[in-house]
């Protein structure tokens, strides 16, 4: 078993180094150049994602969609992630988990577009999307669509469900004055995430579009306040950041950058691990949007990234490394991870700052939980028909019951290995439909409110 484990810890280490840094960053940078920057229509994307197209194809408003998707990536490696890229990187490693964040606006619009363009209609009349009908309809690879959707289904589990009821249990039992037992929060959990998925997305779509909002206003706001406190620092901390990305050194509260190599794998691989571009998770809640185009959507969809990492994640980062640099009772030598110096760094905040980090974690994970379900549904569904949908929904709500006291630490390891490894078909799909992306890019931008009438095909499943 000790051999099974090692194997496992060391396949997530390579795979999530190296090989995926380079893989999704070289599709960051590609679909940049390929759809001449796509970046520069973000405020476009945001303007459009408040905007009702509701006489068009789909089941859910664009700004649904753009929250349900939101609700999945914005989840705990925003705060406790952050804080391990910090931990492991440096400073540094927060300047490259923004740069990863921009260049991955791109391949998000990118995904994102396919998905739309190539969805079908079901037998109950909703619509379905994602790499899977991208790689079946547009390439003709639908053994590669089945790989993802069983992968994706798989981590649903893990990355969706399980790790993020737990960290909601471990956020409680650290800071609520009184114990409750861990099967006590699954259970709570269980029951509002079956209210809520029962409904399919109209019911997951309608409590996100409140959700996501509020904790994201909520936890922006209080990173502004705490900043606050911090006026006199946030300069440094930025000059350190900006600096530590580059080249080793020091600042004060014991902060050590490694360098360019050790900040940038951290922070380009927590930026990357965070926004999800690339994974093609978005994609599959994105193509059931009402829109006229797929451009358009795919703006809207593009706009998540910029929210997750260019906003959410910066934040965090700022708070972290102003905050350690303001302490000088902070001892980076007594921490053991991410995890326990974001605690300790919002400790330092009297009252507000527990406060702000046990909130958004409750709200971050819950809502991914949420966004996951939908995910693995939509899989289950590709792979096995409409039968599999309740089936999926019961065996998913077990798990969030029992997640709290499980340990997870291995489920977490194999869920960023399923991660990876879904992310590889849903990338290929991107890069050889990159002609497509252009040439759709190239006619609507312009176009934006042109309707396209081509016809979306049903599948009896």
């Amino acid at each position: 078993m000790d051999v099974i484990v090692s194997f496992i810890n060391w396949l997530d280490e390579f795979i999530w180094g190296v090989p995926m840094i380079v893989l999704l960053l070289g599709t960051h940078i590609f679909m940049t150049v390929r759809t001449g920057f796509i970046q520069r229509k973000t405020f476009t994307g945001i303007r459009l994602s408040v905007t009702r197209d509701p006489d068009s194809p789909g089941d859910v408003s664009q700004f649904q969609a753009l929250t349900t998707a939101l609700a999945s990536t914005i989840g705990t490696g925003n705060i406790i992630g952050v804080g391990t890229a910090v931990f492991l990187g440096g400073p540094g490693a927060v300047f490259w988990c923004w740069i990863a964040g921009i260049l991955g606006i791109a391949t998000k619009y990118a995904e994102s577009l396919i998905a739309v363009k190539y969805r079908v209609r079901t037998p109950d009349g909703k619509m379905q999307g994602g790499a899977m009908y991208a790689l079946e309809r547009g390439l003709g690879l639908k053994w590669l669509g089945i790989l993802f959707a069983a992968l994706a289904a798989l981590a649903s589990f893990g990355i969706g469900c399980g790790t993020q009821i737990n960290a909601i249990a471990e956020v409680i039992q650290n800071n609520i004055p009184f114990p409750i037992p861990p099967i006590v929060i699954g259970l709570v959990g269980g029951v509002l995430t079956a209210v809520v998925i029962i409904g399919g997305i109209n019911s997951i779509a309608s409590v996100c579009e409140k959700l996501v909002p509020f904790m994201a206003i909520f936890y922006v706001l209080g990173c502004v306040i705490i900043l606050g406190f911090n006026y006199d620092f946030i300069l440094p901390a930025i000059g350190a950041i900006v600096r530590l990305a580059f080249t080793p050194g020091a600042v004060a509260g014991g902060l050590v950058g490694q360098g360019l190599m050790v900040a940038m794998r951290f922070g380009v691989a927590r930026g990357l691990f965070s926004n999800e571009s690339g994974l093609g998770s978005a994609p599959l809640v994105a193509s059931t949007a009402q829109t006229r185009n797929p451009v358009r959507q795919a703006l809207v969809s593009a706009t998540g990234t910029f929210w997750d990492t260019v906003v959410v994640c910066l934040m965090t980062g700022l708070v972290l490394v102003s905050t350690i640099m303001k302490n000088p009772n902070i001892n980076m030598e007594t921490i053991a991870d991410g995890g326990k110096l974001t605690t300790l760094v919002f400790a330092q905040i009297p009252v507000l700052g527990p406060i702000i980090l046990v909130v958004g974690i409750i709200t971050f994970a819950w809502s991914t939980i949420l966004g996951w379900s939908y995910y693995g549904e939509r899989c289950a569904q590709y792979l096995w028909g409409k039968k599999a949908i309740l089936p999926y929904k019961i065996l998913f709500v077990a798990v969030v019951v029992v997640g709290p006291v499980l340990a997870l630490d291995l489920m977490w390891t194999i869920a960023n290995i399923l991660n990876a490894f879904m992310a590889i078909p849903n990338l290929i799909a991107v890069l050889l439909l990159s002609g497509v992306i252009a040439k759709e890019t190239k006619h609507y931008l312009s176009n934006l409110d042109e309707v396209d009438t081509t016809e979306i095909p049903s599948v009896d499943k």
